[in-house]
């Protein structure tokens, strides 16, 4: 199952590395808000399992009362509720289920130690209506939420908001975003200011493409912990690590492997995230130099692509036709929503 309603699957050896370097604790609430088949639920459940010795009450806590998933698609929660029930997550006795179908942008639904996400992919929030006429409209949901610093119609900037609201103070996210989320004006501008002040945003990983079954997506993680409310801007330092530039990934011939997240998981150092080292690929930047840069724009990046340099190191031509075809088709996605943005303008013009 590739995708619906925006979703696509993440890749068991990202989050196999997101959970590593997030390194979740027993009895602390554990959220995924766009959960799909419960992917970042069930390595959240494996990690604490394999690194504490948990006693009684913590594997009763760790069974129901610590891992929670919101999800949109009624078919794909009963996938996630089955999945978790498998690995012994959730009882069906229970009141309260570990997943939930609902909207999870609609408003907060608790507050929580931790959130793993990667919510879904697609520019806009929408929802298709049929008129009397028996034709299809596309009517644009625009989230109007008090505790937003910005009102969007932006489906990833929406849920970076809701993400920040529903993390307990101190508590810790990351989350997979689409590269406009780091660049985007108006909105995301003012959702990026407003993050950087409210949270400490500490950590960006670069993804590279060719990882997801969404066509020409580039993506990254984001890595923020939510802070009690100060005058001064909580983040300090920004790392990033490229692992895009000079990368090449297929979903088939030469898929990403753990190991090769091996060493972002080392520069991260997770057991103290204040003793890194700058590197080729991890490089750190002031809350100075960010908010000089033109509409705050995080999508940063400073190495050289081999590829515009030595036509020596082009690599295989089946993976530069992959590319130019996933370009496209991201492209080509564009200027559709582009076009059904105009068409709805005009007939509501006339």
């Amino acid at each position: 199952m590739k995708g619906g309603a925006g979703q696509y699957f993440t890749p068991r050896a990202l989050i196999a590395a997101i959970v590593d370097v997030m390194a979740p604790q027993p009895n602390k609430t554990i959220c995924d808000p766009a959960c799909g088949t419960g992917g970042f639920l069930l390595a959240a459940h494996d990690y604490l399992v394999k690194h504490h010795p948990l006693d009684r009450g913590q594997k009763k806590q760790l069974r129901s009362g610590t891992l929670f998933g919101i999800e949109l698609v009624d078919s794909v929660t009963r996938l996630c509720a089955m999945n978790l029930m498998l690995h012994g997550i959730g009882d069906e006795a229970d009141t309260e289920l570990a997943v939930t179908t609902k909207d999870a942008l609609a408003g907060k639904h608790g507050e929580y130690d931790m959130v793993l996400a990667n919510p879904p992919f697609g520019k806009k929030s929408s929802v298709t209506i049929v008129n009397e006429a028996g034709e299809q409209q596309k009517e644009s949901l625009i989230i109007n939420r008090d505790d937003f610093w910005a009102t969007t119609s932006n489906k990833q900037l929406n849920f970076l908001q809701h993400i920040f609201t529903i993390l307990k103070q101190h508590g810790r996210a990351a989350v997979v975003l689409p590269d406009n989320v780091l660049f985007e004006g108006g909105a995301g501008e003012t959702i990026r200011r407003g993050l950087l002040k409210q949270a400490d945003v500490h950590t960006l990983l670069r993804l590279p493409t060719g990882i997801f079954y969404a066509q020409g997506v580039k993506a990254n993680v984001l890595f923020f912990d939510r802070k009690p409310a100060q005058e001064k801007p909580w983040t300090e330092k920004l790392w990033i690590y490229d692992l895009r530039t000079n990368k090449h990934f297929t979903l088939k011939e030469n898929t990403l492997q753990r190991t090769d997240l091996d060493n972002f998981v080392a520069c991260y150092n997770p057991k103290n995230r204040h003793g890194r080292k700058e590197s080729e690929r991890f490089k750190a930047f002031t809350y100075g130099e960010l908010i000089k840069r033109d509409k705050l724009n995080l999508d940063i990046f400073w190495l050289k692509d081999e590829a515009l340099e030595d036509s020596a190191n082009l690599p295989a031509p089946d993976i530069i036709a992959r590319e130019i075809v996933d370009d496209l088709e991201a492209a080509l996605e564009q200027f559709r929503e582009i076009a059904e943005d105009l068409e709805e303008k005009t007939a509501g013009a006339s």
